[in-house]
């Protein structure tokens, strides 16, 4: 099995598995399994996407503006972790598992 299958598979089931715990234990939803999931993937996929494209920028900038040489990448990673935890819980909480009151 390639690492490009490898990771998409492990993708697919770590998604899975943080679905069901909001799912169950978070937002406590019923029934619209496949309908919430699908808006997971999607909260989740925007999140890495956005991830992807700001994580160079971010450690640029950290070069350019700081003393930062070996650690910036660190250092823009635990920003777009803050960020991204913060982005995907009220993705979540605002349209995965939004319900109509």
């Amino acid at each position: 099995m390639s690492e490009f299958a490898a990771s998409l598979i492990s993708g697919v089931l770590n998604i899975t598995v943080a679905y069901l715990g909001y799912k169950w234990f978070v937002f406590k939803t019923k029934g619209n399994y496949l309908r919430e999931w699908a808006r997971c993937v999607a909260v989740y996929g925007s999140a890495i996407l956005l991830g992807m494209i700001l994580l160079p920028m971010i450690v640029l900038v950290l070069h350019r503006s700081t003393r930062m040489t070996t650690s910036a990448p660190y250092v823009a990673g635990a920003i777009l972790m803050t960020c991204s935890t913060v982005y995907s819980f009220l993705g979540h909480k605002k349209f995965s598992f939004h319900t109509q009151t």
